[in-house]
């Protein structure tokens, strides 16, 4: 028999039993949506997180009080290195994670001669609530304190109003540039008459003296639903004992980075009063290194997403397997009649074979369909592109051909044996 008629007879068979194919193809389909919806939704989650950390700028680094980190778990490699490194210096106790006073701030900008431009900024709060007469924001507003060059740094336009003066800064008047999110929810899409009306953040009332452009980032990073005023505004109102500021440098040429980065490591060091043998008490993060990081635990989910879909894949191999050998039980006469018309063992394994793959196939092509569905209605909510994860899709339907021909090989050797004297007796 030609391999088009051995399909066409594995085909009708696979057709014939709809229920127990259907619910083979979907056990097979749903390790399949899981392993493509939740690796196309970190895709979607990584293209969110570089358009917004590059609208930061690649030219600007930070100095913040201690490191960020975002863990999965525990990240025991990177604390044993950790561990190698500082064995020769160490933090005292009393300055681990010691905050970044204002004043330490403020001394680190007039001292810094480097050729860049310093800023110092204080997040107050992530949870402000912004009110205009009987319109409000979610409370999930980003209430940030900063200088008059903030706004350069972190790569916001002013599109109404003005940028703070060094009368707002040094008198910490209650003034406020809005976010475009926020503009458009108090005052409606035309913005029509917002610069020096008021709005009020909590009990504090503030006059809007500017607007921002959109910076195009996506919601993951909420670029947009910000409310910034100065930074001696956030000391006087929202200021802590554990408050801990940040200062944010901007370098005019991009290949001074490294060099810029080195000069405001020692200039810093002197301000702290770290000695020589002690390691720094502070760290100097870059948008880039940040995004890395996040990365970095995004294939951590990866991982997890790849362990379900190997696992459910695993148990559909056995779920097929057996079901498979019901069939060749089922239909031992019918083997024994095509036997006796001439069919050969090969001829009984491949249509067998086949009957495994088109099952496992059919549940593969399912399940990418739903998992980029799923991938993809994340990247609707980030407002990131649309995704085709074509390696993605070109593994699962892979995968799910092995797992057929794995699952069908020892039921098709086994039909092929059937002595056919013996089948035809079957009953």
């Amino acid at each position: 028999m030609q391999s088009r008629d051995i399909f066409s007879l594995a085909y009708r068979s696979v057709t014939g039993n709809k229920l127990r194919t259907g619910l083979t193809v979907a056990i097979i389909a749903v390790g399949i949506t899981v392993l493509v919806g939740i690796l196309t939704a970190i895709d979607s989650m990584k293209n969110s997180i570089y358009t917004s950390f590059a609208s930061m700028g690649a030219n600007s680094f930070s100095l913040r009080n201690r490191d960020m980190q975002v863990n999965f778990g525990d990240d025991g490699g990177d604390k044993a290195s950790k561990g190698n490194k500082n064995q020769k210096k160490k933090v005292k106790k009393s300055n681990s994670n010691k905050p970044i006073r204002y004043q330490e701030a403020v001394l680190f900008k007039e001292r810094y001669k480097f050729p860049a431009t310093v800023s110092i900024s204080f997040r107050a709060s992530g949870i402000a609530t912004v009110y205009k007469d009987d319109k409000k924001t979610n409370p999930n507003v980003n209430m940030i304190g900063g200088d008059e060059n903030y706004l350069d740094i972190s790569s916001y336009t002013v599109a109404q109003g003005r940028n703070f003066n060094t009368l707002d800064v040094e008198s910490g008047r209650n003034v406020a540039i809005l976010g475009k999110d926020v503009a458009e929810k108090l005052f409606g899409k035309k913005m029509k008459n917002v610069i020096n009306n008021s709005v009020r953040v909590g009990d504090i009332r503030y006059r809007v003296i500017g607007v921002l452009a959109s910076k195009g980032s996506s919601n993951l990073m909420s670029a947009d639903n910000v409310v910034i005023t100065t930074v001696n505004n956030t000391r006087r109102i929202f200021n802590k004992p554990s408050s801990s500021y940040q200062v944010s440098v901007a370098v005019k040429d991009i290949k001074l980075m490294e060099a810029a980065q080195g000069e405001a490591t020692g200039v810093f060091r002197i301000i702290r009063g770290l000695a020589l043998n002690e390691e720094d008490n502070f760290q100097i993060s870059k948008s880039d290194s940040i995004a890395e990081m996040l990365f970095k635990s995004l294939s951590q989910v990866n991982l997890f997403a790849v362990a379900i879909a190997f696992i459910t894949l695993f148990g559909s191999a056995i779920g097929l397997m057996n079901i498979m050998l019901v069939s060749v039980a089922e239909r031992t006469r019918e083997i024994g009649v095509t036997k006796a018309l001439g069919a050969t063992g090969l001829t009984i394994r491949r249509q067998f074979l086949y009957e495994a793959i088109i099952i496992s196939v059919m549940g593969g092509l399912i399940g990418v369909f739903m998992g980029m569905l799923l991938g993809n209605i994340v990247s609707a909510l980030l407002k990131s592109p649309f995704i085709i994860p074509w390696l993605w899709i070109l593994i699962g339907v892979s995968l799910c051909a092995a797992v057929g021909l794995i699952s069908g090989i020892y039921p098709a050797v086994k039909a092929s044996k059937l002595d056919p004297i013996i089948a035809l007796r079957y009953e």
